[in-house]
């Protein structure tokens, strides 16, 4: 099933290629049901620069949202300089990472509002820098990481709660220890969940953190909610959101990042060349490695628009990137007409963690950028890259 259907009648021939095409009116739309949480809740939301860091659209993100949550000093810079406002005034920059370097933490206490630590011993590690950063900004808020020991996710790899994981601080370690300075708490154990999930990890906090929950001002439920998925239950959530805040009298945030931009983008390929081993082959000037690396981490089959399974319509390729890595492989894809050298394709919902996780592996080009309104059909290249982009990061 395509998602991104305002593309369906996108000519991607209009744009480089390879290009991620970001469909600027679909954001919005998603903008708009996180806002509507906000309002009927009154949660904060904000932008996880780690799944969408498009700025070129931070004003439109800053109309709806309170700002951005980073996993370290670069997106926390990136949010302070580039999304500096949010729905309330000022867009508020929220940074956690799993361990900070002193050199990094200096920087990040200057630009953050929240700063969020994965440990007790880097929490007292750098109390000196912490007490420094307070004085000189007695706004600054401070909180930990927690981990419910609770798992909900289907894949190892995305899961937080997993055994032995290094995210969070498991329950138990909180026995004695001190919380002065400490105003919130953090947790994350969702991954592109719906609302069920949710509450019964919200189950496992209030069970498990009942003595710490009412001296805090501010509990974060991190990320992973789908919350513009058609089916997500909405006003489960607001009411949970509602009756938690009433509970302990918190501010709630939530930090999605694929819920901002699910179903608004594509990646336009072309087809380089047609070749012949046991099935027909096609490389694209794309690549699965590169470019679209959570087809091959989930793995999942990114869907492209007119094509079909395998097999199911008459003419079925394996499509695969430039690449040496002989895995470097999209899917096998069927299509109604025989592919042609120097067609495009379009694989859908190429949005959220895609132009976050490219790389120029092989000297392979990064996607270009693309904007595009699909009301007014008004279209904007907003970046290319080039040979420098491979050389600098040398």
């Amino acid at each position: 099933m395509i998602n991104s259907k305002t593309f369906l009648q996108f000519d991607a021939s209009r744009v480089p290629s390879p290009c991620f095409v970001v469909d600027e009116v679909a954001v919005e739309n998603n903008l708009k049901v996180l806002d509507y949480v906000q309002q009927q809740s009154g949660a904060k939301i904000l932008l996880a620069l780690k799944a969408f860091s498009m700025y070129s659209l931070a004003p439109l993100v800053g109309k709806y949202l309170h700002g951005t949550c980073a996993s370290g000093l670069h997106e926390a810079r990136l949010g302070h300089e580039e999304f500096t406002t949010g729905k309330a005034g000022k867009g508020e920059v929220h940074t956690f990472s799993a361990a900070y370097t002193e050199k990094d933490l200096v920087e990040i206490l200057k630009i953050s509002d929240h700063v969020v630590f994965n440990s007790f011993g880097q929490w007292q590690r750098f109390q000196p820098l912490i007490q420094t950063a307070k004085a000189q900004r007695p706004e600054l808020e401070f909180g930990l990481r927690v981990n419910p020991l609770h798992s909900e996710g289907a894949e190892p790899i995305y899961d937080p709660c997993a055994p032995g994981s290094r995210l969070g601080i498991p329950y138990p370690e909180f026995a004695e220890k001190s919380l002065d300075g400490i105003t919130g708490i953090h947790f994350h154990t969702l991954c592109e969940q719906a609302f069920e999930p949710l509450a019964r990890t919200l189950d496992e906090v209030e069970k498990h953190f009942a003595d710490i929950l009412p001296k805090l001002k501010w509990v974060n439920f991190g990320g992973g909610h789908h919350i513009t998925k058609p089916d997500y239950n909405v006003e489960g959530l607001i009411e949970r959101i509602k009756a938690f805040q009433a509970k302990y009298d918190v501010q709630v945030y939530l930090e999605p990042g694929e819920a901002i931009a699910i179903h608004s983008g594509v990646l336009v390929s072309e087809v380089l060349d047609l070749t012949f081993n046991t099935m027909n082959l096609a490389i694209l000037d794309s690549s699965a490695t590169c470019h679209m690396p959570d087809t091959i981490e989930m793995p999942y089959r990114a869907e492209i628009i007119g094509a079909g399974e395998k097999d199911e319509l008459a003419h079925t390729y394996r499509l695969g990137g430039q690449t040496c890595l002989a895995g470097d492989v999209m899917g096998d894809y069927s299509f109604a007409q025989p592919l042609q050298i120097g067609q495009r394709l379009m694989f859908d919902d190429m949005s959220h963690y895609t132009m976050v996780k490219t790389t120029t592996f092989n000297g392979i080009g990064l996607p270009s950028i693309a904007l595009w309104n699909s009301q007014t059909d008004e279209l904007r290249v907003v970046k290319e890259f080039g040979y420098d982009n491979f050389k600098s990061r040398l």
